[in-house]
């Protein structure tokens, strides 16, 4: 039955196509913009703002984009059999608003601080907030995934076929076009500040933008209303399909004695019920999705670009000279890959294969594409290899670690007693951190110059100190100083703090922020500044003002700055590292994202090029559906392993990962290998023909009753 449209007059056209579709193209580049752009910033958000861990985070981002992925079934039943396309979309548009502008107040550090210390007072409402944004946002982003596309299609006449063709390319590049923009813009407006008691990463700003552009998206699209064809509901393929399947199973079980005879297929038991032509389309579909079952895996890795491999670019260097590149724009690298690399492919890669005679079938493209998806990991295990060497080693249970700072002009040399070791520190020089039981340790053995003395020490477990020594008129000096520093600073920031080396107290400010009045050999506290940046410093000396420009201090480093001299109005200063800057560059991982785009290519795109050339034309819904599921299960894959992951090193979870793909490549090469090809046209044609003969035959039997009937 031909599906009836509301509209009784033709819309209005612009150069040939339905001027419908130009609020259609807004729509989606609108509302794309608006999903990528929160979904790019969302693991940091988790991180940093939930104060969650990374596994945590990594689970509830999987879990997230795993709903997003199951939802649009649910859409495409709501849309085909009670709302309709036009009111789907625009019903769960005001849904998805809504869950954007939740997401962005749950960001909100004013929200709950009370006391204005800078952190939310009841971090249970924000995530509450949060959970509930993200429900009504996976609602809505997915129940119209299926709908809009479609909805699209549905605005041209029989006769506009180009112009369709042409919709759908302009579609998908305001996809690509959406999703690129906003990964490279909410993360610069994550990482500006902003707050009304306390500044912050201002996350509202960078949720509040996507949540303004689904505004937009809404607005747009119910502004072309009048214009659009609306088909009225027509029922889902996809419910008949599920109680023929269902039916045959049934009757299966019912029929399940020896006395019954065996039919050639499980499907064949849906003949009593569902015509031979349904039943058929079913069994090709059906040969489809059990191909289908191994392709979870491959979206388990690729969808750890948002997730793992974003954490991972947060412990590396993002400076590219004039540009300081956030970790969750290394996103923007697999998109821009993807434009250059399909025509690439295309009309390069696969004709020189054809040349060289082999025979690439589609099947082998995807199994290709899936063993480039594990060797994207084995890369990205590599590279967390590298880091690892560059991250610090913070002391265990039971253990202390203390520095040896010399700061005078005598070398020094240390004795941890009893018989533990002894390190030399030259003048103005430190030691590298050195890890000590601290039960063991009872003294130091102390010579500096022509001095020497035995001093009682106990330090505390789990913590960082530094021991600082000198000489003065009254003889040698030493203080211990806590260094209360338990991890890496995050998002490449660096931790800074202040060593008074002068025998006066000194009154100090840094970036015109006080932060107090220190007596000899005492530090201030530790405070955070952006990474890669210089900050001035003044410090008042006995009434005579002094003051230094710093050097640039990298990403992610810890640094105690000794004030050694106030003179001529400058600051004579020395740097002590006490945390190494990031210096794994961000550019790294560029070969695992461009291994992982080629996986995508040979895989993705064949993938849905193989599925729609292997089923019926009014089955793509259903195998549409089958491979959305696919995305979904691998999601749910990576919560699991995470949520379950019991590895101290993040690449063996990476390792984990690809020797998982490789094993479920190996099985899908096998299902592959014994896969037939059909042509799904040729097989209609051979049930139109058997529904003729059918006819045809049923026509005789008519007629000759009919005769029969007369001579009667």
């Amino acid at each position: 039955m031909a599906a009836k449209s509301t509209s009784k007059t033709k819309s209005p056209s612009c150069g040939g196509y339905p001027l419908s579709i130009f609020f259609i193209v807004i729509n989606e580049f609108c509302e794309r913009f608006s999903y990528y752009g929160m979904r790019a910033v969302l693991v940091l958000y988790f991180k940093y703002f939930l104060q969650w861990d990374d596994n945590l985070s990594t689970a509830i981002y999987h879990t997230f984009v795993a709903l997003c992925y199951l939802t649009p079934i649910l859409g495409a039943l709501i849309a085909d059999s009670w709302l309709g396309k036009f009111m789907t979309i625009a019903s769960l548009s005001v849904v998805y608003t809504i869950g954007q502008a939740i997401m962005a107040v749950s960001s909100i550090n004013d929200l709950t601080d009370g006391n204005r210390d800078g952190s939310p007072d009841s971090i249970e409402l924000h995530v509450g907030l949060s959970m509930l944004g993200l429900v009504l946002i996976a609602l809505g982003t997915g129940g119209i995934k299926p709908c809009v596309s479609a909805f699209g299609g549905d605005q041209f006449e029989e006769d506009q076929e180009k112009q369709r063709s042409a919709f759908f390319s302009i579609f998908y590049l305001s996809i690509n076009a959406g999703s690129l923009i906003s990964t490279i813009i909410t993360p610069i407006l994550r990482a500006q500040e902003c707050g009304i008691h306390s500044k912050q990463r201002c996350y509202p700003l960078a949720f509040g933008v996507p949540a303004a552009l689904m505004a937009v998206s809404l607005i747009v699209f119910v502004a072309g209303s009048t214009m659009y064809k609306k088909v009225k509901p027509q029922g889902n393929i996809m419910i008949q399909v599920c109680k023929c399947i269902g039916f045959a199973i049934k009757n299966r079980f019912r029929h399940r004695s020896k006395r019954f005879p065996k039919r050639d297929h499980w499907l064949d038991w849906a003949s009593e019920k569902y015509d031979k032509r349904l039943i058929a389309q079913i069994k090709m579909v059906m040969k489809v999705l059990f191909l289908y079952i191994p392709l979870p895996m491959f979206w388990a890795l690729f969808d750890q670009q948002g997730s793992r491999w974003t954490l991972q670019a947060t412990t590396m260097d993002g400076n590219f000279g004039a540009i300081q590149i956030q970790p969750d724009q290394m996103q923007t690298v697999n998109p821009i890959l993807i434009v250059v690399m399909i025509p690439v492919v295309d009309t390069v890669v696969y004709p020189l294969i054809k040349k060289c005679k082999i025979n690439f079938t589609p099947l082998r493209k995807m199994t290709v594409g899936m063993f480039l998806a594990a060797l994207a990991f084995v890369a990205a295990a590599l590279l967390q290899v590298q880091i690892d060497k560059t991250l610090p080693v913070f002391p265990a249970a039971k253990q202390t670690q203390v520095k040896i700072t010399n700061l005078g002009t005598d070398n020094a040399t240390i004795n941890f007693l009893p018989q533990l070791q002894t390190e030399n520190v030259m003048p103005m020089t430190s030691t590298d951190y050195i890890t000590l039981e601290a039960s063991q340790l009872q003294s130091l053995s102390i010579t500096y110059g022509n001095t020497s003395k035995v001093e009682a020490i106990e330090l505390l477990n789990e913590t960082r100190h530094t021991f600082a020594i000198k000489s003065d008129a009254t003889g040698l000096v030493t203080r211990v100083l806590l260094d209360n520093v338990t991890s890496k600073p995050e998002e490449g920031e660096n931790l800074i703090r202040f060593l008074n080396n002068l025998p006066d107290a000194i009154n100090i400010s840094m970036n015109g922020n006080h932060l107090g009045v220190l007596t000899p050999l005492s530090v201030t506290n530790y405070s955070l500044l952006e990474g890669g940046r210089t900050f001035y410093v003044t410090a008042t000396v006995n009434s005579l003002p002094c003051s230094f420009i710093s050097k640039r201090l990298g990403f992610g480093s810890a640094y105690t700055i000794i004030i050694n001299e106030c003179s001529a109005y400058s600051l004579d200063v020395a740097y002590s590292e006490d945390i190494a800057p990031n210096t794994v560059h961000m550019a790294w991982q560029i070969p695992q994202y461009f291994i992982l785009t080629c996986a995508e290519v040979v895989f993705s795109v064949t993938g849905l090029e193989f599925s729609y050339s292997q089923a019926p034309s009014n089955m793509k819904a259903v195998l549409q559906a089958g491979w959305l599921l696919t995305v979904a299960v691998g999601n749910i894959i990576v919560l699991i392993v995470a949520g379950a992951s019991k590895f101290s090193e993040q690449w063996a979870e990476y390792v984990l990962f690809a020797a998982l793909l490789v094993a479920v490549c190996i099985i899908f090469a096998i299902m592959a290998y014994f896969y037939t090809y059909v042509d799904p046209k040729e097989i209609e044609a051979q049930l139109d023909e058997e529904e003729k003969q059918e006819a045809k035959k049923d026509q005789n039997v008519y007629e000759n009753q009919s005769e029969v009937v007369s001579k009667m």
